[in-house]
């Protein structure tokens, strides 16, 4: 049977991040805890953090669920993630400027040259443009899991527009609100300065022609979209417009806000929304959520896109398996966060291990997220297997597999008690004039027993994250 890393107790005692909890869990009656519970779900509902999953049926808002019992880090721990983290976003932007200038990456060998360039993230319309401090990638989202006391893995890497922030604050405001004694109690960094390091670093990326203050905008393809909720929120945080395409236009080498006063020149544009729909004339003609010449102002430099377009072939699952040797060819320093061991079914070798071996590996599609279109093989039936054993042979360049990670569990409120949950982590990574992220990130909790797919569209919930102050 697998042993599985818990966060909170060691051989039965407590670990010294979660000392200022123990007692807490303990002495909380059931009756206290169901109603917190209740209050916390009628606020959630009340601020309205939804997410949407649609195409199941029933009703496509659902509220994300939230565990009470916060996830702790110490600040040993907590230097030793930021560390990597900004060392991974400093070199997956460093590929990117590469990749879309000379490729001195493919040309030395490094990387195969048909995983960048026959990659369907990779956009042409931005080969040979030089984005604002050459940033592609403003807010990294880097997924970890942990499976001892210091050892992480880098699960994944989200290099376009990562979702999930709005969790993160809200969930810390939540928890003040209904404990505020334990915030009392216990030294806890603030995760509140988000809102500002973001506007920080989508200003210090304004385009050539911006003179004075940059004027920002967060682009959302409108309130159907699953992560709509986020979008507004954080436009409210910065105090920024929330703008859809038919709101802009572009004329004149500038890009233009339609307002009750008259066009407004628009300098930044934090994009909530695919490539392929950002402007009609350039990708989807159909697109009817993009500004038609968005892309001619964008590379005349008119006005700065976060994160650019073709960012996506930097997190895609074939080129993750990569990002050691990029930390390596252009930083020259060995990776401080490791990456899970990954087999490529695109290698001969390689598909047949993983077709050999289904029963105990995740397999994943290359562009697949959200928890969909993978295999837990551990964890599924015999049926489940062999279908996916064919869509492996059918199309092999398609999926990547990894050995099953036994992954850490923090306790979690559930129907009996308290109970072990498998968690990951993902912290949001801000490069703009300077490299940051706040001390603390989302993290996403398997709430069924024994489960390890944490993503909030397959059933996963959601916990406050705490990194301790010194």
């Amino acid at each position: 049977m697998t042993e599985y890393f818990n966060e909170m107790f060691d051989g039965g005692k407590v670990r010294q991040p979660y000392n200022g909890l123990d007692g807490w869990m303990r002495e909380m009656p059931s009756e206290l805890r169901a109603m917190k519970q209740a209050e916390a779900e009628a606020l959630f509902r009340r601020i309205g953090i939804t997410f949407a999953v649609y195409g199941e049926g029933g009703d496509p808002d659902r509220l994300i669920p939230f565990d009470m019992f916060p996830r702790v880090f110490t600040q040993p721990e907590w230097r030793k993630l930021e560390r990597g983290i900004k060392q991974r976003a400093r070199a997956l932007n460093a590929f990117l400027l590469d990749v879309y200038g000379r490729g001195e990456i493919v040309r030395a060998g490094r990387i195969p040259a048909r995983l960048v360039y026959q990659n369907d993230a990779y956009e042409r319309a931005v080969s040979g443009f030089i984005p604002p401090r050459g940033i592609y990638s403003h807010i990294v989202g880097v997924d970890l899991v942990r499976t001892g006391p210091d050892q992480f893995y880098v699960l994944e890497d989200n290099c376009r527009t990562p979702s999930g922030v709005s969790y993160m604050l809200e969930n810390r405001e939540i928890m003040m609100r209904m404990f505020p004694q334990l915030f009392r109690e216990n030294r806890i960094e603030p995760v509140d300065g988000y809102s500002d390091a973001l506007r920080r670093t989508l200003a210090s990326v304004a385009p050539a022609k911006c003179d004075g203050e940059p004027t920002v905008a967060i682009l959302t393809p409108g309130h159907f979209n699953s992560a709509y909720y986020e979008h507004s929120f954080l436009a409210d945080l910065m105090g920024v417009e929330l703008v859809e395409g038919p709101d802009l236009f572009c004329e004149g080498g500038f890009c233009w806000m339609r307002t009750t006063e008259g066009p407004k020149k628009l300098d930044v544009i934090y994009r909530r929304i695919d490539d392929a729909f950002l402007d009609p004339l350039c990708f989807r003609p159909d697109s009817m959520l993009g500004i038609p010449g968005l892309m001619d102002v964008y590379r005349s430099g008119g006005v700065s896109i976060c994160s650019a377009p073709g960012a996506g072939v930097a997190d895609d699952k074939a080129i993750y398996t990569f990002v050691p040797e990029m930390v390596r060819f252009y930083l020259g320093e060995e990776p401080l966060l490791e990456n899970v061991p990954t087999w490529q079914c695109a290698k001969k070798d390689d598909c047949k291990y993983v077709l050999e071996n289904l029963s105990e590996l995740v397999v994943k599609e290359v562009h697949g997220s959200g928890g969909y279109g993978m295999l837990v093989g551990p964890k599924s039936t015999k049926e489940q297997i062999e279908n996916f054993r064919h869509k492996i042979e059918d199309n092999p360049e398609n999926y990547i597999a990894q050995p099953t990670l036994a992954l850490s569990t923090t306790p979690t409120f559930v129907e009996e008690g308290v109970a072990p949950r498998h968690v990951d982590l993902r912290p949001y990574c801000l490069v703009g004039e300077k490299v940051e992220l706040v001390p603390g990130g989302l993290t996403r909790v398997a709430l069924t027993e024994g489960s390890l797919v944490v993503n909030s569209s397959q059933g996963g919930g959601v916990k406050d994250t705490w990194v301790l102050a010194e």
